[in-house]
């Protein structure tokens, strides 16, 4: 006879999750940490009640805000390489409606979390309840169908049986490498707390093996055909490559053979910055060493990369009359991108396959990968040494940022410090094992070009859907991941205000994160995007109704939360915060005051934006007439 125990269908949600496991080369451990939570109606009497009353191993965390408390748990996942996630959850209507930016962030990055926003009613008795969206054409619709577009699994469930089918295919999905990514389930409010008689066996230890898929014998005779017929290709190191941890795969294929290694923003840190043939970022923030090697490419090795805009420089990066694509990828979806030859496995087990069969394989870039390295290294140093001018200044995107607004902008914040000298001061003065996170505007730029990770899987930028909050949000993400290193979170002005609400959660757990807080008062990255283009400075900037630039003391706010505060504005200042910074036990804000158009600007690429066709000014004019000319050296599909 079939033994059953009487739960409610949000206990046994609880009960289900505390059996996760996954197997991978060995290693069996439990998959789900726990649960971030902002309590409300619709799941407070639920899911609330039952981790109150048996939450198991499962870590149940108070978030501040439904958006940031995701973010932290989809760079939990990131930072353990998918191997571990968060649930999270939130009252019905915009409580939930508050993470689908966050679960976006996940579907464009492909990591694993599990959304558990409370819907309406299944009974429908009360409709419409508060919060309730009420649409004419069908009662069935409720905000949570608004996660079906950022969700690799969605489902809804409003009978207690149901449940178990549903975790079933989302545990699926999850620990699946090639669908990997966010799972909804929106669970009824009156469905959570109604009891049912479920199996037991449901509720027994699972295990989920994470099988390393290896492509087949015409595909890896083809790669290697292709590889030898080459005589400059070059590896692009995407999320996928690290997801795989094919570090020393990656090393020993590329010292063998000679062939240079460029990083996306999710595969950099896959290997680090010193080894000999890894010429750094590529693409629109990309190194000038990468950008130079790709352009004398014939043949483009991916490896684990989705080929976004940024990494291609708008699919203008390659020389399409030279250089034919290899894709490695347990996705066929991202294996066909370029039209490229396909191998459909793991990246690390399929380049194990490669190795022996390419000892006698050698590229003809030589003694250059060295000399691109060293010429790179030259100009990342001047970067670091930059200084303010007020009589000599000549910026690089037009004539209408004047030097006398710049001077506004120093007696203003009563700084000359710049970004990218500032942000060097950083990298050269925290521990090699520091974990660096970011996520939007120009301080990706500064992480992608000038960033040197020396020790693997300690630079996490949030590129995939570059969203504003994710950096601090994500910090904390990051420390529950990592609990003995030191993680910084590098975040604008403009991203602070968009979200820092995590920062009271780090604080309040006791869990030490460090903000490096870059104020230049606006929103300098769509500035210059702008003014780049043609435009003036419009609507960027951060002046008040006096068109006065704004001086925001943001060490006030980290102050009144309770976190230990500096403000700095010279280098030495950084050195010194930064090093009294690693003494403290609680979460740290350096608020750091530096000049706009000061930060890395881009080296031989460019990214395809929307300039207006038509206008009346002259530069705008130009900047589309430019568009134009590039748009005819990209590839269409």
């Amino acid at each position: 006879m079939v033994k059953k125990i009487r739960l409610t269908t949000a206990q046994a949600l609880i009960k289900f999750l505390n059996q996760q496991y996954i197997h991978i080369d060995g290693e069996e451990i439990p998959f789900v940490e726990g649960v971030f939570n902002v309590f409300g109606h619709g799941n407070v009497l639920g899911i609330g009640q039952a981790l109150e009353e048996n939450p198991g191993h499962l870590k149940v965390i108070q978030g501040k805000n439904e958006q940031g408390m995701t973010h932290a748990a989809v760079a939990y996942s990131r930072q353990k390489l998918r191997q571990k996630i968060f649930a999270v959850t939130a009252s019905a209507g915009p409580g939930s409606a508050n993470m689908i930016t966050a679960v976006a962030t996940a579907f464009a990055n492909n990591i694993p979390v599990l959304v558990l926003p409370a819907d309406t009613f299944a009974t429908r008795q009360p409709d419409p309840v508060l919060q309730q969206l009420e649409h004419e054409t069908s009662a069935a619709i409720t905000t949570n169908d608004a996660f079906k577009a950022v969700s690799k699994y969605w489902d809804r469930v409003q009978r207690p049986e149901q449940l178990m089918s549903s975790l079933l295919r989302a545990f699926e999905v999850m620990t699946n490498p090639a669908t990997s990514g966010p799972a909804t389930i929106c669970i009824s409010q009156d469905t959570e707390a109604e009891a049912y008689e479920y199996d037991e066996a449901f509720f027994q230890k699972r295990v989920h093996y994470i099988n390393r898929q290896i492509p087949t014998k015409r595909e890896l005779k083809g790669a290697v055909e292709r590889i030898k017929a080459s005589k400059r290709p070059v590896i692009i190191v995407g999320g996928g490559a690290k997801y795989s941890q094919a570090r020393k795969a990656l090393i020993d294929l590329s010292s063998q053979c000679d062939i240079p290694l460029v990083e996306t923003h999710a595969g950099k840190s896959t290997v680090e910055a010193d080894f000999k043939n890894n010429l750094g970022g590529t693409g629109v923030l990309g190194t000038l060493a990468a950008n130079k090697a790709i352009q004398q490419a014939d043949l483009i090795i991916g490896i684990g990369t989705r080929y976004t805009d940024f990494t291609t420089s708008s699919k203008t990066a390659f020389n399409y009359e030279q250089t034919k694509f290899l894709n490695i990828n347990v996705n066929r979806m991202q294996a066909y991108k370029f039209d490229a030859f396909q191998l459909i496995g793991d990246a690390k087990e399929t380049l194990e396959m490669l190795i022996p069969q390419l000892t006698e394989y050698r590229t003809a870039f030589g003694e250059s990968i060295q000399q691109l390295k060293a010429e790179w290294s030259t100009e990342r140093k001047r970067l670091g040494e930059t200084t303010f001018s007020r009589t000599d200044f000549s910026p690089e995107i037009n004539d209408q940022f004047t030097q006398e607004v710049l001077n506004e902008y120093a007696d203003a914040l009563k700084t000359e410090f710049t970004q990218t000298s500032a942000f060097l001061t950083i990298n050269d003065n925290v521990a090699e094992d520091s974990i660096a996170i970011a996520s939007a505007g120009s301080l990706p730029g500064d992480m992608q070009r000038l960033w040197h990770s020396t020790v693997p899987n300690t630079y996490h930028l949030e590129y995939g859907y570059s969203c504003m909050g994710y950096e601090i949000a994500g910090a904390l993400g990051v420390k529950l991941a990592n609990p003995s290193q030191e993680v910084y979170a590098m975040v604008g002005d403009g991203s602070f205000l968009m979200l820092h609400s995590e920062l009271v959660t780090a604080l309040q757990y006791n869990q030490k994160i460090n903000i490096l807080l870059f104020d230049n008062s606006g929103f300098g990255c769509i500035n210059n995007l702008q003014m780049d283009n043609g435009s003036g400075s419009y609507n960027c900037e951060f002046r008040d109704y006096n068109n006065q630039i704004m001086t925001i003391d943001y060490a006030k706010v980290g102050e009144g939360y309770g976190a230990k505060v500096y403000r700095v504005k010279t280098k030495e200042e950084l050195r010194v915060a930064l090093e009294d910074a690693k003494k403290q036990e609680k979460s740290t804000l350096i608020e750091i005051k530096v000049l706009p158009k000061t930060m890395s600007d881009g080296y031989d690429s460019w990214w395809h934006v929307g300039v207006a066709e038509v206008s009346t000014t002259p530069a705008i004019q130009a900047a589309y007439d430019r568009s134009q000319k590039m748009l005819g050296n990209a590839k269409k599909y």
